[in-house]
């Protein structure tokens, strides 16, 4: 959406409030939104991005929802492409694995240890947000762990029922990343029927809170909060008899709630999670990475930052990033939170500082940076803010294929 159009739309939405003799207040309650939101879009600095709410909008200001969409831009994308490994991963999940483990014979024992380090090596990809490497490592890796788990007695097969678990967790983790989460979802799914033939409750609770990533990805945002909150609710006896990896678990669970609260606009709800989260860290402590969640202080720090923005809350997120030191988590980690710190700049229209962030994540993982709608929509927002755009922000925008198109009326 063009910062021209937010600043019409902005416009009529005030004139409309005006008219109806409502204060921002008022209007804000009637919406069921802050003050500070109404303010916000009124002055054309938030985007109003969902139909419902444009459509909520138009029916307490008692207009036709045409009144509030005319003149609408498309923001599009060209020359997009996929991504190197997309199309590999999804063509791993749709292979018959199992069916081949079950129906054929493995006349040589697994080498587990080496099984194991091919797994690690599988999240170190992940992490570093590699995920072409991280396809061709999974191409082999997936069908001889399958094998691998009919393929032994009885008594040993919940190791590598945990190893294939946390196998499907990077490929979930990666296709989530890529904007892939359909096929991100099935991932999951494998991963929480390992665990539970594992018998691993806290594995099974690694794997809800991978689904509500792949939730929140997918705009689902109940479906998001549901997951995130029962598993963190049902892992609740089990952080308070003071297990440490169920503590951090049920920690990266609740940041989950705070995200999926964030953009369902409840603000005391997702800055009480914060809050909930913090008190959690204080217990598990900095350099921990529990089922790869890497739950502690520092995290919470960058959720902060990331429902600070969802939230509309820029000068708090911008606040929150100063005391914020993310060099020793992981690229990925360390990408998503630059992102964050861009999507605020933006939100304060600090172009430059924009840019800034966007570049420094694109150092980080520039395959993030590719594949997240969210980056192509920053870029496309901040192009519209220049006059004109800088070399670096063209140069940007020309790698990413954004470009803006607007329809007449």
């Amino acid at each position: 959406m063009s910062t021209e159009y937010q600043k019409a739309l902005g416009r009529k939405i005030a004139f409309h409030r005006k008219r109806r003799g409502l204060s921002q207040k008022e209007f804000a309650g009637l919406l069921e939104r802050s003050e500070a939101w109404v303010s916000q879009v009124e002055r054309g600095v938030r985007r109003i991005d969902r139909m419902t709410v444009l459509e909520k909008v138009a029916e307490v200001l008692e207009v036709p929802i045409g009144e509030l969409a005319a003149e609408a831009p498309i923001v599009a994308s060209v020359a997009e492409g996929e991504l190197p490994g997309a199309s590999r991963l999804r063509l791993v999940l749709s292979a018959a694995h199992s069916l081949r483990a079950v129906l054929g014979r493995q006349d040589t024992s697994p080498d587990v240890s080496a099984l194991r380090s091919e797994v690690d090596r599988a999240w170190e990809l992940t992490h570093q947000g590699n995920y072409a490497d991280l396809a061709e490592l999974l191409e082999g890796l997936v069908p001889r762990l399958e094998a691998a788990t009919r393929a032994v007695a009885e008594a040993e097969r919940p190791e590598l029922f945990r190893l294939l678990a946390v196998m499907y967790h990077t490929c979930s983790g990666a296709l989530a990343n890529m904007g892939e989460p359909e096929a991100a979802w099935i991932a999951v799914d494998r991963a929480v029927v390992a665990a539970e033939r594992a018998n691993d409750p806290l594995l099974m609770a690694a794997g809800e809170f991978r689904l509500s990533i792949v939730f929140l990805g997918a705009r689902h945002f109940e479906q998001a909060a549901q997951a995130s909150g029962s598993a963190a609710d049902a892992l609740q006896p089990l952080a308070e008899s003071g297990q440490a990896e169920a503590v951090a678990l049920r920690g990266a669970l609740t940041l989950q709630r705070a995200v999926a609260a964030a953009r369902l606009n409840l603000a005391d709800e997702a800055y009480g999670y914060l809050r909930d989260a913090r008190a959690m860290a204080e217990q598990v402590g900095d350099g921990r990475n529990d089922y790869n969640t890497e739950f502690g202080p520092t995290n919470v720090g960058l959720h902060e930052v990331a429902v600070a923005v969802d939230l509309g809350d820029a000068g708090v997120a911008l606040r929150a990033a100063q005391s914020v030191d993310a060099s020793g988590l992981s690229a990925e980690r360390q990408t998503r939170f630059q992102i964050d710190v861009a999507r605020a700049y933006a939100q304060r229209r600090q172009v430059p500082d924009a840019v800034a962030a966007l570049m420094k994540a694109r150092g980080l993982s520039s395959e993030m940076v590719r594949s997240l709608p969210m980056v192509k929509q920053i870029v496309a927002d901040l192009l519209t803010m220049s006059q004109p755009p800088s070399e670096e922000l063209r140069s940007l925008a020309g790698e990413l294929g954004v470009h803006e198109v607007r329809t007449g009326t």
